[in-house]
């Protein structure tokens, strides 16, 4: 359920009209103990990437304007610097990055849906229904997804660096699982031994398929991960173990990240599927949100 990378596709037949709320232009802006988040959004026609204050204020733009091509699904990187995200620049869907105060946008490779490893040396990404990992500074790849593995998406790295979150179609529909990280394996050990539930060490773990499940990521402190159903945000210890629905609203409830310091969920709500999209912010136990953005469709937030 990764809407957004499928924006690469869904949003180029159908934005909405540009919206009117105000921001300011691309530049330096001071920022709030509370981090900024970033996010996707079309109010300026094409998709962009955009970022805001969590109190609402700074409201700016950050990709640069290029014909009717799309910028989705940003990420943060651990320092807070740079900008990983998917772009349909250049004719074709890849990864890109670009600084956060701004600069030329830079192609890293084809794929989509693009986080950072915890140190920031490496990406994980989807690519032809695969999950790789990619060394920034060689560019070597190597995949962690199992060859049996149906439709993966929504790759996040856990914060020790050990795990790969992300989901997988299953019988009841998407499922989220661990994948672990470690050093490439040999062609001949990449069999049926990688399957969920079978033992061996590369083995991919089961954590929630109960319901739809998808967009999984971690919690700074890395004790739990925020996922999504067909219409709510939910919050499960990686083992499987205080599956919480955070998000009881009507409407469809989508792209859940925690903020820095854990205590909040920062997500996009929209009346139906296809949306408007508006961000809110909710404490991570649940409780009573608090819109953030209104008058566009905005989307795949991050928060640091």
């Amino acid at each position: 359920m990764r809407y957004l990378s499928a924006l690469v596709v869904a949003a180029l037949g159908a934005l909405n009209a540009v919206c009117a709320l105000g921001g300011e232009p691309a530049g330096k802006s001071p920022r709030s103990g509370a981090g900024e988040i970033v996010f996707s959004s079309n109010r300026a026609g094409p998709w962009r990437l955009w970022s805001v204050r969590p109190d609402s204020s700074g409201l700016r733009q950050l990709s640069p304007q290029q014909g009717e091509e799309h910028d989705v699904d940003p990420a943060l990187s651990p320092d807070g610097k740079t900008i990983l995200f998917t772009s349909t620049r250049g004719g074709t869907t890849g990864v890109w990055r670009m600084a956060r105060e701004g600069g030329k946008p830079e192609r890293i490779c084809d794929g989509d849906q693009a986080e950072w490893s915890p140190d920031g040396h490496e990406i994980v990404f989807r690519r032809q229904e695969k999950i790789l990992v990619r060394e920034l500074a060689g560019g070597a790849e190597r995949q962690i997804s199992p060859k049996t593995w149906p439709h993966p998406s929504g790759p996040a790295w856990s914060p020790d660096g050990k795990r790969i979150a992300a989901a997988c179609r299953a019988d009841a529909g998407n499922a989220v699982y661990l994948l672990p990280v470690g050093p490439p394996l040999p062609a001949e050990a990449r069999t049926e031994r990688e399957v969920a539930g079978k033992a061996g060490p590369t083995s991919p773990v089961l954590v929630y398929d109960r319901k739809p499940a998808c967009e999984p990521h971690w919690s700074p402190d890395g004790t739990r991960l925020v996922y999504e159903t067909e219409t709510n945000i939910c919050t499960i210890d990686p083992d499987g173990k205080k599956n919480r629905t955070v998000t009881y609203f009507g409407g469809v409830q989508r792209y859940g990240r925690f903020s820095p310091d854990g205590k909040s969920i920062v997500y996009c709500q929209g009346a139906s599927e296809r949306g408007p999209w508006e961000l809110f912010i909710i404490p991570a136990d649940g409780g009573t949100p608090r819109q953030l953005t209104e008058g566009a469709s905005d989307m795949n937030p991050d928060w640091r």
